[in-house]
């Protein structure tokens, strides 16, 4: 029989579940008869472009590591072909991670286009079809990375992208940015008259994602959008409740879409603003954090200051390579998410590496299990909500 004590901590989880960012159910608590439920109780490991630490980012194999080795969330760029198809793929040019320069039959398709304020030149996605995107292969975009898989994987539909979560073993999330909006609906156009981000939310309705951000609805097929241009994410505010991620560059960057500064977006007006749209932002992490000499530097307060307007943080990126990382980690990411996690207190992590974070995360924060462990975790779920109470 169980316990009385379950009965209030039950009751806690479906109150608080819906009251504040940081307070979340126990996966083990959600009944899904088919699949684990996706864990809302720690920070989100996000496959950054799948596991692309070591297999050619996002291609099919490589989303398929990263569900493989633990992640929350596969994350992918979407772009769109010449004929109007949504594809996943980072860049705009196909120069640096395919073998387009092999294909003589596209050497007359170089371009020069305007991105984000530079003159960019090379193969770009919008003057090649699905069918002739098909043709090319991926490769590894660092030459310190596994070469093994250069030339075997092809580039990959959004909606293809959408299968390879929704066949998981288990409830895996998606995570697409709406990628470079600006110069996609510059050159890509639709018959029906509609932009980039109508068929970007199109896709996703289709397949059965929506709700709002830990309903039920999103627990079953949960997404988040993400992207660096705010009027992409007003725009489609009222097409998707899906929850949103504004994305925040490096501090020399503006905004592709409205060019403001990252000292305007990140103002506290600026955040009071957009949390009207967004349920968190994305800041590259060495904005959160700047370094000098290779050192970590004194934490600034946008992490706070966004977690006190509701808002969650994952920062972007990390990687296990001794180049990416601060002399603080004595070349250990265990010792980088440690100090992420626990000390500047992020909401979500994406990381080139899937299955290192999550050790790490099993190793200092394993799924709880039995009674003992729910009644220690109700007894910080009260302290929380304390807390919550007086802020």
């Amino acid at each position: 029989m169980a316990s009385p004590r379950i009965v209030p901590f039950v009751f806690l989880l479906l109150i608080v579940g819906c009251s504040a960012r940081a307070l979340y159910p126990l996966p083990s608590r959600r009944n899904d008869r088919n699949r684990q439920s996706l864990q809302t109780f720690r920070a989100y490991n996000i496959a950054h472009r799948g596991s692309n630490g070591e297999i050619p980012e996002e291609t099919a194999a490589a989303y398929m590591r990263a569900i493989e080795e633990g992640a929350d969330f596969i994350e992918t760029d979407i772009l769109a072909s010449k004929d109007g198809v949504l594809i996943c793929f980072h860049d705009v040019n196909l120069d640096d991670t395919t073998d387009i320069a092999d294909h003589k039959e596209f050497h007359d398709r170089k371009r020069t286009y305007e991105v984000q304020g530079d003159n960019i030149t090379g193969y770009f996605t919008v003057d090649f079809t699905l069918d002739e995107l098909k043709t090319l292969r991926v490769k590894q975009r660092y030459s310190f990375r596994d070469q093994q898989y250069n030339g075997k994987f092809s580039i990959i539909t959004f909606e293809e992208f959408i299968s390879i979560a929704l066949d998981a073993p288990r409830v895996v999330g998606i995570y697409p940015e709406i990628k470079n909006p600006v110069l996609i609906n510059q050159h890509v156009k639709w018959s029906d008259g509609k932009k980039f981000e109508d068929k970007f939310v199109e896709t996703l309705k289709k397949y059965g994602y929506g709700g709002s951000y830990l309903s039920k609805q999103w627990l079953k097929q949960p997404a988040f959008i993400q992207s660096f241009a705010p009027t992409s994410l007003t725009y489609i505010s009222n097409m998707t409740d899906l929850p949103k991620i504004f994305l925040i560059d490096d501090t020399a960057i503006p905004t592709q879409d409205t060019n403001q500064s990252f000292w305007e977006i990140t103002s506290d007006n600026y955040l009071d603003y957009i949390r009207d749209y967004v349920v968190g932002i994305g800041p590259w992490k060495d904005t959160l954090v700047t370094a000098s000499n290779n050192y970590l530097q004194t934490p600034t307060d946008l992490v706070a200051r966004a977690h006190a307007r509701n808002l969650q943080v994952h920062p972007y990126t990390f990687r296990n390579e001794n180049q990416f990382l601060h002399f603080n980690f004595s070349a250990d990411p265990y010792n980088e998410f440690n100090y992420w996690i626990n000390k500047i207190g992020v909401d979500g992590l994406f990381t080139d590496f899937t299955g290192s974070l999550h050790q790490y995360q099993e190793w200092t924060s394993p799924f709880s299990s039995g009674e003992d462990d729910a009644y220690k975790f109700l007894d910080k779920i009260v302290a929380m909500i304390s807390k919550f109470k007086h802020t």
